[in-house]
């Protein structure tokens, strides 16, 4: 394997890390006006993610670096094209983060659902804008010979965009309430599991058809195997929580979503973003990667630096890994 084809695998991997474990915090935060029914509950669902969200967003921040310093053509086409979508992405991630540190600060109601509100807004709309970003990156642009948008700023709004939009939302959705179901006790674990079990094969639907969409207009003959592997993942998650195996739910949507990741980046390749107007002018991952002298570089950078980060991050999961119930919440106290 030559380096450009490792580092599009390698940043298909940082995608499928952020996907997985943003994925369940944007989840939580779309959940807690629905199984957080007074503010105890509302306390347990933030703090199962307290410890770890802002860790999972650094995903986000390395699948982006790792784009612009490995694919930099890659990077200028599709960040210029989707401004306006990682512009709202942005700037509804800093709100989310500003949320769970203030809404405890001051001691009213008023105040505490100010805050919630922007927990649950912005955990509507940055999956949505991601799943629209990832899409046009797999479905294509509107790209000229230069690499250049042609068209308006809505030009990523067609309608397989917006089924991965979708696939995005219900994804993190359904995974939010499995993982609630597993790092939860009592009432707030009933509910969310039996929301997982209602509302979980409708949540799918979205994925189903993303991945239709991928293999029946780009995919090969060897991507229907983690297709496969990714619709018979989620529908055994579904299963497993039926008998309240929780911890083999999570582990399972895990590999469902890696097939459906393996799925959609296999059909991308060769290219990293093909053109709408002409394949004649679709970008390959040949001619967007830099140079070897960087991509030597930055692989000896990830060789020494992402153990360290994986190492790390598992720590504070296993550190954290305990249930919490209503039990474990302290009154709420002025700072």
């Amino acid at each position: 394997m030559d380096l450009p084809t490792f580092w599009f695998a390698l940043i298909a991997a940082l995608w499928l890390g952020y996907l997985f474990l943003e994925g369940f915090d944007f989840g939580v935060g779309m959940l807690l006006p629905v199984l957080g029914r007074e503010e105890r509950e509302r306390r347990v669902l933030i703090n199962t993610i307290g410890p770890v969200w802002d860790g999972n967003e650094v995903w986000l921040i390395v699948a982006g670096g790792a784009t612009f310093a490995a694919f930099p053509g890659w990077y200028a086409s599709l960040f210029s094209t989707a401004y306006l979508p990682l512009l709202l992405l942005l700037l509804v991630l800093i709100g989310r983060g500003v949320a769970f540190e203030y809404r405890g600060k001051v001691d009213t109601a008023r105040w505490r659902r100010t805050w919630d509100t922007v927990i649950v807004l912005a955990s509507w709309i940055a999956p949505m804008m991601i799943g629209l970003v990832l899409s046009a990156s797999v479905f294509g642009l509107p790209l000229d010979a230069n690499g250049d948008r042609v068209g308006g700023p809505l030009v990523l709004l067609t309608l397989p965009n917006v089924v991965g939009a979708l696939a995005v939302w219900g994804f993190s959705f359904l995974h939010g309430a499995v993982f609630l179901s597993l790092k939860t006790a009592g009432e707030v674990r009933e509910r969310a599991r039996k929301f997982a079990l209602r509302l979980g094969p409708v949540l799918l639907l979205p994925v189903i058809a993303l991945l239709l969409v991928a293999q029946l207009t780009q995919g090969e003959a060897w991507t229907w195997v983690p297709l496969g592997i990714a619709l018979a993942a989620a529908l055994a998650a579904l299963a497993r929580m039926i008998s309240w195996r929780e911890g083999q739910a999570f582990a399972l949507q895990g590999i469902a979503l890696a097939g459906v990741v393996v799925t959609l980046f296999g059909a991308l390749w060769p290219n990293v973003i093909p053109s709408t107007l002409d394949p004649a002018f679709s970008l390959s991952i040949a001619e967007t990667a830099s140079s070897p002298y960087t991509l030597t570089v930055i692989t000896w950078v990830a060789a020494f630096g992402t153990p360290a980060v994986l190492i790390y991050q598992g720590w504070t999961y296993w550190v954290f890994r305990k249930r919490i119930g209503t039990h474990h919440i302290p009154p709420v106290h002025a700072p």
